[in-house]
């Protein structure tokens, strides 16, 4: 009599706990709201539309005819882009040139034997594999100790 008794306890607990939720009041959730991505640039709009179609003729999703049809297209418009963008520049004066190179230059990563690495977040060097020593960016101390979390000159917590 007692296992039947503390099984009907449990049945109903079980039971308890399973459809609780379903006649519980509903809460609404905070919604969140980030602040918008920036939008891309014309030039941006047009080389990332190009790479789409080269990446869909790569794969068979467009025909020979779509394709010249549509690189044409997105050509013609990245090459206005970029024009617009170099009359931009041709105003910028040469001392603003220079500090946007070294701007530049600081954010790549260099390969000891491999040179400048194209991608400016790159850990590895993506031709011969070596790690890429960093920079501190309160100090300016070269790190070269893979997967270091603090800066070993100033002590400051390094971007993961």
């Amino acid at each position: 009599m007692t296992a039947l008794l503390v099984g009907t306890i449990l049945a109903l607990a079980a039971l308890t706990f399973v459809l609780y939720p379903l006649f519980s009041e509903v809460r609404p959730r905070r919604v969140v709201v980030r602040a918008a991505e920036r939008e891309p640039t014309r030039e941006e709009a047009a080389i990332a539309a190009l790479r789409e179609v080269e990446f869909d003729r790569e794969t068979g999703k467009l025909s020979d005819s779509d394709y010249a049809k549509l690189k044409s297209e997105y050509t013609r418009e990245a090459l206005a882009a970029l024009r617009a963008q170099d009359a931009a520049v041709a105003n910028v004066g040469d001392d603003e040139v220079e500090a946007a190179i070294l701007k530049y230059r600081t954010r790549v990563a260099s390969c000891p034997v491999c040179g400048p690495r194209p991608e400016p977040d790159a850990v590895y060097c993506s031709s011969c594999g070596r790690y890429l020593t960093g920079q501190c960016s309160t100090c300016g101390a070269s790190i070269t100790e893979i997967g270091a979390r603090f800066c070993g000159s100033c002590g400051s917590g390094l971007a993961a």
